[in-house]
């Protein structure tokens, strides 16, 4: 799908408003930057309310990755090895995401939220390694509040330029991702450390 579809899409969905924005959000065909940072337009415009945007912006990612958690919990194993290869997911893959999911889950679901490819895909072994729902949406709910302010401030600074996020964005998003990936490997190593101590 090009761009020019996208954006159609979306501004169509965010003409319903709060429902709208929410909407689009589990699209996954429409990047979550580009959903928030039209937000952020709209709310610069006066057309809806920064709170009601905000909200919107936090539980419609959150229902989107629910949905992916949902697919990973009841299709389990035997769906993606049946499917996974449609979802270029593959038994390997699954074997090396149980195995994170058993030792390092709780802080892998909050920060892969701020690295990209790997935050779309994160939510659905997380379900098939049946990581408790309230652990799964707590953390989910959490990274989505950072990730929804800082595009949807980007929005409203661009104004009627909120389409040049997808260049501006990556000023942002790398610094962000360099530090959830060194946060991640931060706890790893404490964690491991502490473990150590205790044998």
């Amino acid at each position: 799908m090009n761009h020019e579809s996208i954006v159609h899409i979306l501004t169509q969905l965010t003409d319903m408003g709060y429902a709208g924005i929410a909407l689009a959000l589990m699209i996954e065909v429409i990047p979550s930057e580009l959903v928030l940072s039209y937000a952020g337009f709209m709310v610069s415009a006066g057309k809806i309310s920064f709170i009601g945007a905000f909200l919107s912006g936090v539980i419609g990612g959150t229902l989107a990755q629910l949905f992916l958690y949902w697919l990973g919990y009841y299709g389990g194993r035997p769906f993606f090895e049946k499917y996974g290869k449609y979802l270029l997911i593959h038994p390997k893959h699954l074997n090396a995401a149980e195995n994170w999911f058993e030792k390092h889950g709780t802080i892998v679901i909050f920060t892969a939220r701020f690295i990209p490819i790997v935050r779309h895909a994160i939510s659905i072994p997380a379900g098939i390694t049946r990581m408790p729902l309230s652990t799964f949406s707590l953390y989910t709910f959490a990274a989505m509040l950072p990730w929804t302010l800082l595009f949807m401030v980007i929005g409203m600074e661009l104004g009627t330029h909120w389409e040049h996020i997808e260049v501006i964005g990556v000023r942002y998003i790398k610094p962000l991702s360099l530090i959830a990936v060194l946060g991640t490997f931060l706890y790893l190593f404490f964690s491991s450390w502490r473990n150590k101590r205790k044998d």
